[in-house]
């Protein structure tokens, strides 16, 4: 089912106003970002939180849905209200309501996840720049994840946010592959298409780099990404790391154009969006705009 978003005026003329939310997530216990009937996700528990502060429905507009399992620490959310609304939750005081509605949903957030309180984090939130969009209008999200390939450095207490890999793997190899992939490109080989969904994104970043303490953590920048195409891309370079395939490889799977059983998706535990660029307020709704165009 499709939501269609009112026209945002943030400027005191009657209109509605759109609020922009900051928040970080443990997904472990989630099944993803997205609302499922009778499945936890991020997404639910925050609509149920809002709900319940705000006493009616709420629909989240989300910068990137998160994969079950996959973690955030600069998630971007926005959600549409009016003035009288706003003004109510700020209880007279409309320069406080962003304050007073974050320290509304953290209280309400701790009931509504119970033993689970701390899983989801709202960092800030405020009134957004006429023209925002959570999603369409951002420049770029980048994730990172960790893998340690040598068993002297698997630390129980990380266990949740590395990939314990049980091959050595080649960083300058999987770097050469990596770096043949950046670029505007059909990454269908590297997704899981949605019907009716372009599968091309600029992939801006690419790389593995080993810390002093052996991990390797693999950075990996886009305008946007295709359902599970960060797990597909990272699945299909430890092939190359592990010296299974060349460098080369990666580039001769996009240029396929499909998915087949030499598809691997890398496991979801270790992957975390960061964060979430987004242009000058001026340039907001040009910015959105055009993303709309591409993607349609």
């Amino acid at each position: 089912m499709q939501f269609e978003e009112p026209v945002v005026t943030p400027t005191g003329d009657g209109g509605f106003l759109r609020v922009r939310m900051g928040l970080a997530y443990d997904g472990a216990p989630f099944r993803g970002w997205a609302v499922q009937p009778g499945l936890l996700t991020v997404q639910g528990v925050l609509e149920e939180a809002l709900e319940m502060v705000l006493r009616r429905p709420v629909r989240l507009t989300v910068a990137g849905r998160t994969d079950a399992g996959v973690h955030s620490r600069g998630q971007v959310v926005h959600w549409d209200t009016t003035e009288e609304e706003w003004e109510r939750v700020g209880r007279g005081n409309v320069h406080g309501t962003a304050q007073t509605l974050q320290r509304r949903l953290r209280g309400t957030l701790a009931k509504v996840l119970g033993d689970l309180n701390g899983a989801v984090v709202v960092h800030s939130v405020e009134l957004a720049a006429e023209g925002f969009d959570a999603r369409f209008s951002a420049l770029w999200r980048r994730y990172s994840y960790r893998i340690a390939d040598d068993a002297r450095s698997w630390d129980p207490l990380g266990r949740s946010l590395v990939l314990w890999h049980k091959k050595p793997l080649d960083t300058e190899a999987m770097n050469r592959g990596a770096a043949q992939l950046l670029g505007l490109n059909d990454f269908r080989s590297y997704c899981k298409p949605r019907e009716g969904a372009t599968t091309v994104r600029e992939l801006q970043r690419f790389d593995f780099e080993r810390g002093a303490d052996g991990i390797i953590t693999a950075h990996i920048q886009a305008d946007a990404f295709c359902h599970n195409m960060v797990r597909a891309l990272i699945g299909a370079t430890l092939t190359v790391g592990e010296g299974a395939e060349p460098p080369p490889w990666l580039w001769e799977r996009l240029l396929e154009k499909k998915r087949d059983s030499r598809s691997v998706l890398a496991p979801a535990h270790p992957l975390v969006l960061e964060y979430v660029a987004y242009p000058e307020d001026d340039q907001l709704r040009a910015r959105a705009e055009q993303t709309r165009a591409l993607r349609d």
